[in-house]
């Protein structure tokens, strides 16, 4: 399975979150909210019962419930919620820094965290920087294992050079990026990069890191450019989702690597 095929497989399977006994205005709220996820929302009104909860559902089956006042929490005063500011983070070992961003607000986020994979609809190239900084940030912390990044063509990898060259120098975070030929190599010192000659690498951007050992740190971003500059995909916390994503990298484009002189092997 490709992964644009990936990417459908994941897209037919449609949440679906039920508001019940609230006002229109609220569930108005939430499609807002929601308006680039892959959830349907709908309400519904019940004789008796709590007002104002919600259910998720995913293919006919119960995945969690919550009240809408939990869907609609804000960060309070003092917290900061995570847009995509850069924070700078100091590693303990080494006293380097580097930029973390974050990705979407507070709002939704109950339900959010129980999909194992979170469709995203219209995401711009700033959201995809965004998500992506997570995972990078999350591969930088642990500080070990193996993480794999797409970046279309080598115009937009050399773009990213450096970061990548500082997530390379932790002795044992295995780095690998993928690009189209297209553009001027970047000068490659601590990770590899891999040129694909595939429709898929050019219009596809992937994140995904293997957790260093650990099942609950595994976490992938894949997503297709349906639009220029416009992301259609999925976040995933789900292991063997990952796992599939990583093997099918290793094994599809494996032997595609830059060589010293700047070209390619195949």
């Amino acid at each position: 399975m490709s992964l644009i095929e990936l990417i459908a497989g994941v897209e037919a399977h449609e949440a679906t979150l039920t508001v019940f006994n609230a006002d229109p205005a609220v569930t108005d709220e939430l499609r807002e909210h929601f308006a680039d996820r892959n959830v349907r929302i709908v309400d519904d009104q019940t004789a008796s019962g709590p007002e104002e909860f919600a259910v998720l559902a995913r293919d006919g089956e119960f995945v969690t419930a919550v009240t809408v006042d939990e869907l609609l929490s804000r960060p309070g005063e003092g917290e900061t919620a995570a847009t995509g500011v850069g924070v700078a983070e100091s590693d303990e070992g080494g006293g380097e820094s580097r930029e973390r961003g974050g990705a979407g607000d507070r709002v939704g986020r109950p339900v959010l965290d129980h999909l194992d994979e979170t469709m995203f609809t219209s995401y711009s190239r700033e959201d995809m920087v965004a998500a992506s900084r997570e995972i990078e940030d999350r591969a930088w912390r642990v500080g070990d294992g193996e993480l794999h990044a797409g970046f279309q063509t080598l115009d937009v990898l050399t773009g990213e050079a450096d970061t990548y060259d500082l997530l390379g120098e932790k002795e044992r975070l295995d780095v690998h990026a993928y690009a189209a030929d297209e553009g001027d190599a970047p000068d490659v010192e601590h990770y590899t990069v891999h040129v694909g000659e595939t429709a898929e690498i050019r219009e596809t951007w992937f994140v995904a890191y293997d957790g260093g050992g650990y099942d609950e740190a595994k976490c992938a971003l894949l997503a297709e450019e349906r639009a220029p500059g416009e992301f259609y995909g999925f976040w995933s916390y789900d292991p063997e989702t990952v796992e599939y994503i990583i093997d099918y990298l290793t094994e599809r484009y494996g032997g595609s690597e830059q060589t010293d002189d700047g070209g390619a092997t195949v």
